[in-house]
């Protein structure tokens, strides 16, 4: 019998240990909101990028379009003004004051020699003029409209336009070419694509840490409701474990010793209503951190509550003793007894020395509930801890302090504790009174 149970407890500690890696079903979760996090964030960040991109070269196209247009109106302009009688005639040109003014323009042949090219009089950039004549030639050998960036003599970044005119024949016979500075332009552009491209990253930053915070809120119910499992499978666990052990070393002995079976029974019974209190208690503190438990509000005399759970419990010993004064609250009343009864099984429990029987002081005045005991007391270094599971000042208690505390803040109160000058614990529940 021991050779089997040892080879499953082997098992299942070496499943345990392949398990350990992967984290608990909670952590995982929380691996899960980080990866919910990164996808989010992934893809609006795609979206963006490409919403960013198509603003930009928007933007290039618009201002490409602001500066043909410009060019456009000189050409155009120029084009009207261009006479061609077996020569050209540009007297009219020479007179307009879009020859002393910007955007430039030169009227060229191309790759013919029917006329003399002329230059506006006013050079608001250096250029190359046989590039510029290289541009007319296509757009006269096309018969369209041209525009192109070009790198002026000193690099400098240039928009042209080239518009071709006809001689009286219908014949292209040269060309109207309009050069503008496009660094103003560029310049612009480049500034917009910097916003548009810091605005993206602000963006990214922000949806990346709205979506951390709505994946957390997305998750919180279910890793909530994994941590009270877990919590909830530790504590049983815990609790259980030394009254089960009880309960299976007194069944061992009523069955080797059938002759003390009935001075056995009674211990047994008690032991299984002990189990039986454990487990309940277990189920109201999950119930109540699950948020199942509703509150039944209603206004409660605090004062004959007391009295009434001191009355029905039994105090196996214990020297109980009640000073109350009429003190009304609103509260559960089936939540406020158990927690109340639980105070008083705690301090009878634990609040007494070696060989002395369990004396319980209580005292209730003004929504307060202050249950003292005689026993060795509560070091105030880890007094809050008392209130936690798996804890307490000198026994396993940690489960029944842990629900007052649950049951108080429930009801917007407090449970504290500290020793008395004397010696021995208090413990104080502290619930939100009503006038009388």
């Amino acid at each position: 019998m021991t050779g089997p149970q040892g080879g499953r407890r082997g098992g299942g500690r070496r499943g345990r240990d392949r398990a350990a890696p992967s984290g608990s079903a909670a952590d995982r979760l929380r691996g899960l909101r980080r990866w919910l996090t990164v996808l989010f964030t992934a893809m609006n960040a795609v979206g963006l990028v490409a919403l960013a991109w198509l603003l930009v070269r928007a933007d290039a196209r618009e201002g490409e379009q602001r500066l043909d247009g410009d060019l456009r109106r000189v050409t155009t302009a120029v084009t009207r003004l261009i006479q061609y009688d077996g020569s050209l005639v540009t007297a009219y040109v020479v007179e307009d004051e879009l020859n002393t003014q910007c955007p430039q323009f030169a009227i060229l042949p191309g790759n013919s020699a029917r006329f003399t090219p002329h230059l506006s009089q006013r050079a608001c950039i250096p250029l190359d003029v046989g590039l510029l004549n290289q541009l007319a030639a296509e757009s006269v050998r096309t018969g369209r409209l041209l525009n192109a960036y070009v790198r002026g003599a000193g690099g400098e970044l240039v928009r042209v336009g080239v518009e071709p005119f006809r001689n009286d024949s219908g014949q292209y016979i040269g060309a109207v070419v309009a050069a503008m500075d496009a660094r103003p332009e560029q310049e612009r552009h480049n500034r917009m694509s910097v916003l548009v491209i810091g605005g993206c990253l602000l963006l990214v930053a922000a949806v990346g840490a709205a979506g951390h915070v709505l994946s957390g809120r997305a998750i919180r119910p279910a890793l909530a409701a994994l941590e009270q499992q877990e919590v909830l499978l530790a504590e049983t666990a815990h609790d259980l474990r030394t009254p089960v052990a009880a309960l299976r070393a007194l069944a061992e002995t009523a069955l080797d010793n059938p002759t003390r079976r009935a001075d056995l029974l009674p211990r047994t019974v008690t032991l299984a209503a002990r189990m039986g209190s454990i487990i309940d208690g277990l189920l109201v503190r999950a119930r109540l951190a699950a948020g199942v438990e509703q509150l039944a509000i209603q206004a409660v005399w605090l004062d004959q509550l007391v009295n009434t759970v001191v009355e029905e419990t039994p105090t196996d010993g214990a020297r109980v003793t009640v000073i109350a004064a009429p003190t009304k609250v609103n509260a559960d009343p089936v939540l406020l007894q158990r927690a109340i009864s639980n105070l008083l099984d705690n301090a009878m429990r634990h609040g007494r020395r070696p060989g002395d029987e369990a004396v319980v002081h209580i005292t209730v005045a003004g929504g307060r509930v202050m249950v003292a005991d005689h026993g060795p007391g509560i070091d105030a270094a880890v007094a809050q801890e008392n209130f936690d599971r798996f804890t307490s000042g000198g026994g396993s208690s940690g489960l029944g302090l842990s629900i007052v505390r649950w049951v108080a803040q429930a009801h917007g109160g407090m449970l504290r504790v500290y020793n008395a000058e004397e010696g021995g614990a208090i413990f104080e529940l502290v619930l939100p009174a009503l006038d009388s």
